[in-house]
């Protein structure tokens, strides 16, 4: 080895020891292991933050459809690369939120057992079952005097005589009440689970039979699973959880609305530059937000001008993008709206059958 020369820590390939890089694998020379150099090596290793991502932030704020238009171009070491930089925010946006989605959990849950406990019919034990069983048979005594004392009054207009009257009001289904939870008898459940009985004696009362496939013992195990604990908070939270799982399949297809309407303007590859760039924009946006939120709360018509802004970043994303006049970048930008609109409630309608399944 010459003189005022040292090795590499990494390759351990030699060179000249005024150099503040290894010339052979890019390394710095005296990289001594800090909590700064440790973090920052992190961060930069998995999410690309570095000077390109502060490049990469004012464009994509406040210049719509520059970004994606320069990396097209074959800009692509100046800025950061869109699924770097929409993997980057988003987890940043999701991390935010989860503070949101704490607060909404806890919340959705006292509201259940307010809920419930206003209704009656949260019953733990036999006990409770048989104060509400006398409660309801009180109620049902006063409804029925209180019938045949309104039909006796009125025997002359509807022509009944005593006997027809008691026949009525000693009816066994008068003024019979059933607490319905997605179609099953509560009473009836309640007495079951009062006397502990097995789940599957509680199925067969829900109505479950013994040829019902999989999907249907699945709800119904899930409708009891919620009746016995009313965790509604559980299966929000599992629905966000699966949010982001869903927007790997939303974005693509977002993509190829974008292709339909212009299919001679690049390839698909163009296009799905084009939504990873709006979508950390919206990200961004909506970390914002919720940031903001956490500490004051932001009034609703505000909420409502920036998601105006969304659609009008978008209309002129498109217009500078896919270089069109602005009355058919109008209204090309509103109907992949309205087209998506569907994408989105679908998606969402997914997520919740999802998360009340398997929460």
């Amino acid at each position: 080895m010459k003189p005022n020369q040292i090795h590499c820590q990494n390759c351990e390939q030699p060179f000249d020891d005024n150099f503040q890089f290894c010339p052979h694998c890019g390394q710095k020379a005296n990289d001594e292991l800090t909590i700064g150099v440790l973090f920052y090596n992190t961060i930069s290793n998995y999410f690309s933050f570095d000077a390109r991502f502060f490049k990469s932030f004012v464009p994509l704020m406040f210049k719509p459809g520059y970004l994606p238009k320069e990396f097209i171009k074959g800009k692509r070491l100046l800025y950061l690369h869109p699924a770097q930089m929409y993997l980057f925010i988003s987890v940043v946006f999701f991390f935010i939120f989860s503070f949101t989605v704490r607060e909404q959990v806890s919340d959705l849950n006292n509201n259940f057992l307010e809920i419930f406990d206003k209704d009656g019919t949260v019953v733990l034990d036999s006990v409770q079952t048989r104060k509400r069983d006398s409660l309801k048979h009180i109620n049902d005594s006063i409804a029925r005097k209180e019938v045949g004392l309104a039909l006796k009054k009125n025997k002359f207009i509807t022509g009944m005589s005593d006997k027809e009257i008691d026949s009525i009001t000693n009816q066994e289904n008068l003024y019979k009440r059933k607490d319905d939870f997605f179609g099953i008898d509560e009473s009836q459940i309640d007495s079951l689970i009062g006397v502990d009985a097995s789940d599957k004696d509680i199925y067969i009362a829900m109505g479950l039979e013994e040829d019902d496939g999989w999907l249907t013992r699945k709800i119904y195990t899930q409708i009891l699973k919620f009746y016995k604990t009313k965790d509604a908070g559980n299966i929000l939270s599992r629905f966000y959880d699966t949010i982001p799982i869903a927007l790997f399949f939303v974005l693509p297809i977002f993509s190829l609305i974008l292709k339909l309407f212009y299919f001679i303007r690049g390839r698909y590859a163009h296009h799905l530059v084009f939504s990873f760039y709006y979508f950390s924009f919206i990200f961004t946006v909506l970390s914002i937000i919720f940031g903001i939120n956490l500490i004051y709360e932001i009034p609703d018509w505000i909420d409502f001008l920036i998601t105006l802004s969304c659609f009008i970043y978008f209309f002129i994303a498109i217009k500078r993008f896919y270089r069109q006049g602005w009355f058919l970048s109008f209204i090309k930008t509103s109907l992949v709206t309205m087209l998506f609109f569907p994408v989105v409630l679908i998606s969402t309608i997914t997520i919740m059958v999802f998360a009340f399944l398997f929460y």
